[in-house]
């Protein structure tokens, strides 16, 4: 048994009625961030000195997932218009993407990532990686497996929330 400090915490400095699973779980994923933003900023530098960290992301999902509208881009990263449409200029004015009318609805505009900025992305995603497999050399391919798997659990369930679904309602969907 904890003994009880002030503020309903133990005496560890625990909170009192909470799941270690939970604090566990959030102290990792506290350090798992603030590491991940770091890197977002190296890995843009590295892509072009003046793009923004923010940006990189945007690179990411339009190589993934070919040109998109503004509008998908700012729903997909749950942010506003006026945040995709800065940074969107800001890449285009780096080279890094182009717009183009959309063959679909020629009202509407297409963000697709160029060639340059592929193969800057291509050259940074490609070292990226490497690091990872340096990081994780020790780990049994099953356990980075399994990380991947439950990380894309936990996107996969964030994104429902986010579309106002279930949490778990996606898990069975491609992410």
């Amino acid at each position: 048994m904890h003994e009880t400090g002030a503020g309903g915490t133990t005496a560890d400095g625990e909170p009192m009625g909470v799941d270690p699973a939970f604090l566990s779980l959030e102290r990792e994923l506290a350090v798992f961030l603030r590491r991940a933003r770091a890197s977002s900023g190296e890995l843009s530098r590295e892509v072009h000195p003046d793009l923004e960290p923010a940006a990189y992301g945007l690179l990411v999902r339009l190589a993934d997932a070919g040109a998109q509208r503004a509008t998908d881009l700012a729903a997909f990263f749950g942010v506003g218009k006026a945040t995709i449409s800065r940074q969107l200029h800001a890449l285009e004015r780096l080279g890094l993407v182009a717009r183009a009318p959309d063959p679909a609805d020629g009202r509407a505009v297409l963000v697709r990532i160029t060639d340059e900025g592929r193969d800057r992305f291509n050259r940074v995603r490609t070292a990226r990686r490497a690091r990872y497999a340096r990081r994780l050399a020790s780990w049994d391919r099953a356990e980075v497996a399994e990380l991947a798997r439950l990380l894309h659990r936990l996107n996969a369930e964030q994104e429902g929330e986010h579309e106002g679904e279930p949490a778990g309602e996606r898990e069975g969907q491609e992410g």
